[in-house]
């Protein structure tokens, strides 16, 4: 059975924050905790936020880590409940996000957050008494703002999945203005975050046309406006497209995700400090390789549709093609220039099989499928 799901109430325009109110007011939140970090506070976006909530009594936690951790959750779901909050907005990128996403379930449920962890059978034991959520996203990569799950790494250095249609934001403001500016090398890691969204999403065999009609349509819009978004951090068509690729691509999630979220989603809980994005954008060329020989790719041309979204001559062209991608962009030319070692492959290939995309990837990896998509991605 193909479920297919379309998903939450969406402010999309250069000034959507001033609608912040709004959204509180429409959704039941009068004493909200922003979910932010340092970066964002420091430049001056937290107060765009706060200026767009006259009236209200708010609370801030802004000491959301690069990588969401259960530490982050519960020092924050703490702070919502001595403080009386009523709902969260978070405002930032995936981090903030899914950081309030975790702060959303621990504030409303008992035990520890890995019991509510996908792959842990956590799923049906997140209800709808999960705190209203707003995201207001600061980055154009994850998607998180309009997607049913978030990431974060649990105490025992796992990263894990956790995935609930309850956590999905009450609202979403995509003010494309927050992102003008964004350094050129976290506008490029974001980016391809995005892209990779949009051609995971699309190669995953789960049948939901419209799901393929917005992740295809995300691809050729983000493929085209990364470099304009990256060169010229204020160029407003490109981060408006850039915003727009992210947000497509995680409509698509439903569809699942395959082998290059399994990787970067167990090697960054291996090393906390490689960037999720980055990760993807090295691991795209040799999953696109690898997922060219599944029946279903084949059967339905989802490489050459690609390829054309992106402006390629032919499907055989897609892994080079984002190999150069990320050279173009400044992004790090593998795994090994970020610090990736070969003895931390059977850690990585041991989480990558457990992860909760591994199943869902168009052609199912094996231990040693995933040891030659590290290799090639060194």
């Amino acid at each position: 059975m193909a479920l297919i799901y379309y998903v939450t109430q969406i402010q999309f325009e250069f000034g959507a924050i001033k609608l912040l109110k709004q959204e509180c007011e429409r959704v039941g939140i009068s004493r909200p905790l922003i979910v932010t970090d340092a970066g964002v506070k420091a430049a001056g976006v937290l107060q765009k936020a706060l200026d767009a909530l006259p009236g209200l009594r708010v609370v801030v936690f802004d000491q959301t880590p690069s990588n969401p951790t259960e530490a982050a959750v519960r020092a924050a779901a703490e702070v919502y409940k001595t403080q009386g909050c009523d709902g969260l907005i978070a405002v930032g990128g995936g981090s903030a996000i899914d950081c309030a996403k975790g702060v959303a379930i621990a504030a409303t449920h008992e035990g520890p957050l890995t019991h509510y962890a996908t792959i842990e059978g956590g799923s049906p034991r997140i209800t709808d008494r999960v705190a209203p959520l707003i995201a207001v996203p600061t980055t154009s990569g994850t998607g998180s703002e309009v997607a049913r799950g978030a990431i974060l790494i649990v105490d025992d250095g796992r990263k894990l999945g956790f995935h609930s249609w309850f956590l999905v934001p009450k609202a979403a403001i995509c003010d494309p203005e927050l992102t003008l500016g964004l350094p050129a090398h976290l506008t490029a890691a974001t980016g391809m975050d995005a892209i990779a969204h949009c051609m995971e999403t699309f190669m995953a065999p789960a049948f939901n046309p419209p799901a393929d009609g917005i992740a295809l349509d995300g691809l050729a819009r983000g493929w085209s406006h990364i470099e304009p978004a990256t060169r010229d951090g204020s160029d407003r068509e490109a981060r408006l497209n850039m915003m727009s690729a992210s947000m497509q691509g995680a409509m698509a999630f439903q569809k699942g995700l395959g082998c290059v979220h399994s990787l970067s989603h167990s090697l960054g809980g291996v090393d906390p400090r490689l960037h999720h994005g980055t990760l993807n954008a090295m691991f795209l060329p040799a999953v696109v390789r690898f997922n060219s020989a599944a029946e279903s790719i084949q059967k339905e041309q989802r490489l050459q549709r690609m390829a054309h979204a992106m402006g390629l001559a032919s499907a055989s062209a897609i892994p080079e093609a984002i190999q150069e991608m990320n050279a173009r962009l400044g992004l790090p030319t593998g795994l090994a220039a970020m610090g990736v070692r070969e003895d931390q492959f059977d850690k990585v290939i041991a989480g990558a099989m457990a992860d909760h995309c591994h199943k869902t990837n168009p052609r199912l990896a094996t231990a040693d499928d995933y040891r030659n998509m590290l290799i090639r991605s060194m």
